[in-house]
């Protein structure tokens, strides 16, 4: 893999951060370029694996083909982590470099691509400790492969990342309702649809659907407490970059409340501004003070 073919990857590694994970990329400009490129990395991985799965009807009918790309994509991965990418695979050259310069440990994506080959199988889950054994390779492993980019103090950091990991992934599935129900999937446990009498297929809000919402949102909120320990943790940089993410991410849940808990005719934004404000404002301030309660944001 020449130097041109590795920059070229990691451009598009960051092109792809700007365009679908722009919460990720203004969180990562705060950190010195030489990291910031990692995360664009780890990010662009997990994106495309998504895009596999995430495809219009890619699970809604005969799933061979899907699972057929997503398999191939794991073995390119797997051999570019083996040092010899393929022909083009420039992108996944470039998440190996990250990998093998940061020290990730490549069992995190062995449960990575385990999580995302369940959406070609599973549809529902019967209980939130269900939905964790989802989440848990879809979600906490991504906190942990982020970890060693963000160079913690301590040992200790590790549960508050995989915690926001699945803080992350849960305000997704809130937000994104509409969205799975027409991929065929519910992300919402069964069992707390049942408790709250609510049905996402119904697509309307009533009070139901605000109770069982609500009781998600207070969920939510309760991972990201447990993930701001964790940015104390952190170097300065990295700090003031996942306290960025943390307070945008969060902010989306707010968003789902001023919509009146409608995740079915839009979808709940945090603005490009707000974004670009939040972040700028992560320079001028000491790395704690970008911290914000889970969620107060909107």
């Amino acid at each position: 893999m020449t130097a041109a073919a590795l920059d070229r990857g990691y451009a598009e590694c960051t092109r792809l951060t700007r365009t679908y994970g722009t919460t990720y990329y203004w969180g990562a400009l705060l950190l010195p370029r030489s990291r910031r490129r990692h995360v664009h990395a780890v990010y662009a991985l997990c994106r495309l694996a998504d895009d596999i799965v995430d495809a219009p009807g890619a699970t809604t009918g005969d799933t061979t083909a899907t699972r057929a790309a997503l398999t191939d994509f794991r073995a390119r991965f797997a051999q570019a982590l083996a040092g010899d990418p393929r022909p083009g695979d420039d992108v996944l050259a470039a998440v190996a470099h990250t990998v093998a310069g940061c020290g990730i440990g490549h069992e995190c994506f062995d449960r990575f691509f385990d999580a995302m080959a369940m959406d070609l199988d599973v549809t529902r889950y019967e209980t939130f400790d269900e939905l964790c054994g989802y989440m848990e390779g879809s979600a906490a492993v991504i906190g942990e492969m982020m970890l060693p980019v963000l160079e913690p103090t301590s040992p200790r950091a590790v549960a508050p990342a995989r915690a926001l990991g699945l803080a992350f992934q849960l305000t997704n599935f809130l937000r994104d309702v509409g969205e799975d129900l027409d991929r065929g999937r519910v992300y919402l446990p069964q069992a707390d649809l049942r408790r709250f009498g609510a049905d996402p297929f119904r697509r309307t809000v009533d009070d139901s659907w605000r109770a069982l919402m609500r009781f998600e949102i207070e969920r939510a909120r309760e991972l990201y407490r447990e993930a701001e320990p964790g940015i104390a943790l952190l170097p300065p940089a990295s700090a003031r970059c996942v306290a960025t993410a943390h307070r945008l991410y969060s902010a989306i849940l707010g968003r789902i409340e001023a919509r009146d808990y409608d995740v079915f005719t839009g979808r709940a934004r945090v603005p490009s501004l707000t974004k670009a404000a939040t972040a700028l404002g992560a320079f001028v301030h000491a790395p704690g003070a970008a911290t914000v309660t889970a969620g107060t944001g909107r």
